[in-house]
């Protein structure tokens, strides 16, 4: 049997090793030739039984991420999908029912197809590796978990915690994986061979969930988690938005998971997902995705283990924690202790957040916090290999700043600036090489907002810029490269919204109904709100940059900015804030095409964008406008949005 992908070994103990080693990939996906010959395998194993199967991984980069999402997009009507679906779901019920133990020895990512393939194994070996990861996230591309992790995960470790993995797509670790139930063994690298060999060989039972989890498996009580699920979603995803979720809950609840069978008229049938805009749209949302991260390959020897952070602000602090948070060094500066502290302390209350659930939490949070070093005096610029200036937006301070850390970092080090509404060009014409100062702008809140814009001004070097990426891929964040103009690209089509809206309000029209309408529209956070997040000094601002000066700013918000009410921060803007929770009165009455009037300048500026070059293209300004803004991706991006409902701009 001549296998391109798969590679099989049988040792003396009567275990058949099936390595997967995908030909020509740097990841095993699992291709249609992949599933061919894995079906092979089965047949081999058939005529000449081994003691065991265990699968494993060739790859360096992981176990397996998922089904090969390229050859989904040559699928051109239902049909095909349902053949895919249905060549899935045989195979793994094929091997799920084998007569001999299988295991599934999970080191890197385990991704959709491939945490499926380990669902069908009798035992699952998670290794205790901050990259082990298991999830479904076939959510986030618009379609479902067709080749049985809808059946199975649910019966193995309980339908809410299931229901939880699939309708979110998140990742458990695989210490988490071991305390669920979804991983029999949690063991370190060294020794992850001959725990799956003693467990495959151990005749131990399966894991099986308490009769409690089992009964709510199975009607009537099925029935009310899908309805508590059904509510959580439609808090944060409207149906004919993103039907992907909802069909995952009634799949399971009265399909037994499989999605073959649920009728094709149904809304929830595989033909109506297949036949959804929003489908393709997230599908293109992820290759977009891919490539920003290819962004940060053209300088993979650049590997930056130290990062300091200048300006200990709500920006700065968060930036450095984050990097602490990633394994990298940082020392944090500012004028004082006493200015460090209360970011030193944020940092610690997100973390025990984080780690909140973990045995060691204590442990986790001294590790990341030991690497959270304040430096009052700036001594470890001379150490950085990255350094980060977040300080207040003011030209002439920023330039004293670099012309010292010009001096006394080291030669080859990246000297950042996360400045948000200054020309870079002008803050480097203080250095004496300016080719070395380029954009590193994150965006607020640091931990959640996953892109970075790296800017390269009129004086920045290719090489920085590169290794600029580099470093924003290393932190785990989306690099998207800029050119040097007010605002870049997110704020440059933010201000333009958030405008909008607040001249809705000088109109007389309420913030909740505003922010009604762009909640409807798709947006993660009404504008309104989004204004008071960001602070209203800071619209103020960024609305004068823009503008040159000409547009007089919207009269609410002059009023507020100028009576100290700068928003969220201060416990009041366009809404009051108890504990940090906008209070709201009941969105009223507003025009039917509000949401429309609210992303037109939107529209029009991402546009404007492109035609300047701030983006190369058109597919980038959509990546950036919906992962540095949260544009409601099922639109697939505002100039797909504007093309599709054919909207001139």
């Amino acid at each position: 049997m001549e296998l391109k992908n798969w590679k099989l070994d049988r040792d003396g103990d009567g275990i058949l090793w099936a390595t997967l080693d995908a030909a020509e990939s740097s990841t095993n996906v699992l291709s249609a030739a992949v599933l061919a010959e894995l079906g092979q395998i089965l047949d081999r194993c058939e005529s000449e039984p081994p003691r065991a199967l265990i699968f494993r991984s060739g790859k360096a980069a992981g176990f397996i991420a998922g089904a090969n999402i390229e050859e989904f997009t040559t699928l051109d009507s239902a049909q095909m999908v349902r053949a895919l679906v249905q060549r899935g779901w045989d195979l793994y019920n094929r091997l799920a029912a084998v007569p001999y133990v299988t295991l599934a020895l999970v080191r890197g990512h385990c991704m959709g197809g491939g945490t499926e393939l380990a669902l069908a194994c009798t035992y699952r070996v998670a290794v205790d590796e901050p990259g082990t990861k298991f999830a479904l996230p076939e959510v986030m591309l618009g379609i479902v978990p067709g080749w049985g992790g809808m059946l199975r995960l649910p019966q193995l470790i309980g339908p809410a915690a299931a229901l939880d993995m699939m309708l979110t797509g998140k990742g458990i670790d695989a210490r988490r994986a071991k305390r669920m139930g979804l991983a029999d063994e949690c063991v370190p690298p060294r020794v992850m061979e001959n725990a799956a060999r003693q467990l495959a060989l151990s005749g131990q039972a399966s894991h099986q969930p308490p009769l409690l989890q089992k009964l709510l498996n199975a009607a009537p009580l099925n029935g009310l988690i899908a309805d508590g699920a059904r509510k959580q979603v439609a808090k944060r995803a409207r149906q004919e938005h993103y039907p992907a979720p909802y069909a995952i809950i009634d799949m399971w609840e009265n399909y037994g998971g499989n999605a073959l069978a649920v009728p094709t008229e149904k809304p929830t049938s595989l033909n109506a997902i297949a036949a959804s805009a929003t489908t393709w749209n997230l599908v293109r949302v992820f290759f977009m995705q891919e490539r920003l991260k290819g962004f940060g390959k053209a300088a993979a020897d650049f590997a930056p283990t130290r990062v300091h952070v200048v300006g200990a602000g709500v920006m700065g602090g968060d930036i450095a924690a984050w990097c602490a948070q990633r394994g990298m060094t940082v020392t944090l500066q500012d004028q004082n202790i006493e200015r460090i502290a209360p970011a030193i302390k944020r940092a610690a209350e997100a973390l025990r957040r984080k780690f909140r659930f973990e045995r060691d939490a204590d442990k986790q949070v001294r590790f990341v916090l030991d690497r959270l070093i304040p430096d009052p005096a700036g001594e470890g610029v001379r150490q950085a290999d990255v350094v980060i200036e977040a300080i207040f937006e003011n030209l002439e301070a920023k330039q004293a700043l670099f012309r010292d850390i010009e001096a006394r970092a080291k030669p080859e080090a990246v000297l950042a600036s996360n400045t948000s509404s200054l020309r870079l060009a002008d803050i480097a014409a203080a250095l004496k090489n300016p080719a070395r100062l380029v954009g590193i702008h994150f965006f607020n809140p640091v931990a959640k907002m996953p892109l970075v814009e790296v800017v390269q001004g009129a004086t920045t070097d290719d090489a920085t810029a590169k290794q600029a990426a580099a470093f924003v891929r290393q932190i785990d964040k989306l690099p998207l490269p800029v050119k040097d103009a007010p605002g870049f690209l997110v704020n440059a089509v933010l201000a333009p919204y958030l405008l909008e809206a607040m001249r809705c309000v000088d109109e007389g029209l309420a913030p909740e109904a505003i922010d009604a309408a762009a909640l409807a529209f798709g947006m993660p956070m009404g504008p309104i709100e989004l204004a008071d997040t960001v602070g209203l000094g800071v619209a103020m601002a960024a609305g004068k940059g823009l503008a040159g000066g000409v547009a007089a700013p919207p009269r609410k918000l002059a009023a507020l900015v100028a009576a100290g009410h700068l928003g969220r921060k201060t416990g009041r803007g366009f809404y009051a804030y108890d504990k940090g929770k906008p209070v709201k009165a009941k969105a009223g009455g507003a025009p039917a095409d509000l949401a429309q009037r609210l992303v037109g300048p939107l529209l029009d500026a991402t546009q404007k964008c492109v035609a300047a070059g701030i983006v190369v293209d058109a597919d980038l300004a959509d990546a950036g406008v919906i992962f540095g803004t949260g544009f409601a991706p099922f639109t697939g991006g505002p100039l797909n949005y504007a093309k599709n409902r054919g909207t001139a701009t």
